[in-house]
């Protein structure tokens, strides 16, 4: 996948829905009783980024105060979802230790990954930043955790709700009407392509997780030093 191409049709069509009015509120957001849980696999933007990150948040939130936004704690790039969130899902409902084993057993093909926050992106329904790994590292350990939890007999979802190729970070979404849609493009557009930074991937969290990665909601389950 060209993930230029990729980030840019969506950004298009996305930045198109929300001039149009067809954007997409998130109903979830505010619900105490939610209970869509999962187990994922992640990385965490350096404190450079993150402070970059909240810079560009910041313009945001003038223009749009009611919207949801990611704290620090929260910002993440989902490496692997294993078991995508879904209501009822308890750890007690598997063997953490045999994750734990199958991950370890996939990260002796790694090779260092080194990712870079480059402009931002869209949906219908939530603003992300544009993450670009330099080479094939991060494919080609998701592919090989495809290949040994396929082999496997634990519970996972892999892929069942889309393939995951990009490295982007989900950084805001809409909860509320938007007040000014044409200022928050405008917005949106001044930092399209802005370099928020780029960093090596030094650790890889194994997390349960709720729907939004609230770290209040979140238990690491394992912490793998790359």
């Amino acid at each position: 996948m060209d993930l230029t191409q990729h980030y840019n049709q969506l950004y298009k069509k996305s930045s198109e829905a929300i001039l149009a009015g067809n954007y997409k509120l998130d109903s979830q957001l505010n619900n105490e009783s939610d209970s869509r849980f999962g187990i994922t696999f992640l990385v965490r933007p350096s404190e450079i980024i993150k402070a970059n990150i909240q810079l560009f948040l910041d313009e945001l939130k003038a223009v749009e105060p009611h919207q949801y936004y990611y704290p620090d704690a929260d910002i993440h790039i989902t490496v692997m979802s294993i078991i995508s969130c879904y209501d009822g899902f308890t750890l007690d409902k598997i063997n953490v230790h045999e994750y734990i084993d199958l991950i370890q057993q996939s990260l002796v093909h790694l090779d260092t990954i080194k990712i870079g926050f480059r402009g931002v992106t869209a949906s219908p329904s939530a603003i992300m930043i544009q993450g670009f790994p330099t080479d094939e590292s991060l494919n080609n350990f998701r592919d090989k955790l495809r290949e040994n939890f396929k082999k496997s007999t634990l519970e996972q979802s892999i892929d069942s709700r889309y393939t995951i190729s990009t490295a982007h970070s989900t950084v805001m979404r809409f909860q509320e009407k938007l007040e000014n849609p044409e200022q928050l493009i405008q917005t949106v557009e001044k930092f399209r392509d802005y370099n928020f930074g780029e960093f090596d991937v030094e650790n890889i969290e194994l997390v349960y997780n709720d729907w939004y990665q609230r770290e209040k909601n979140t238990i690491r389950l394992a912490n793998f030093i790359i």
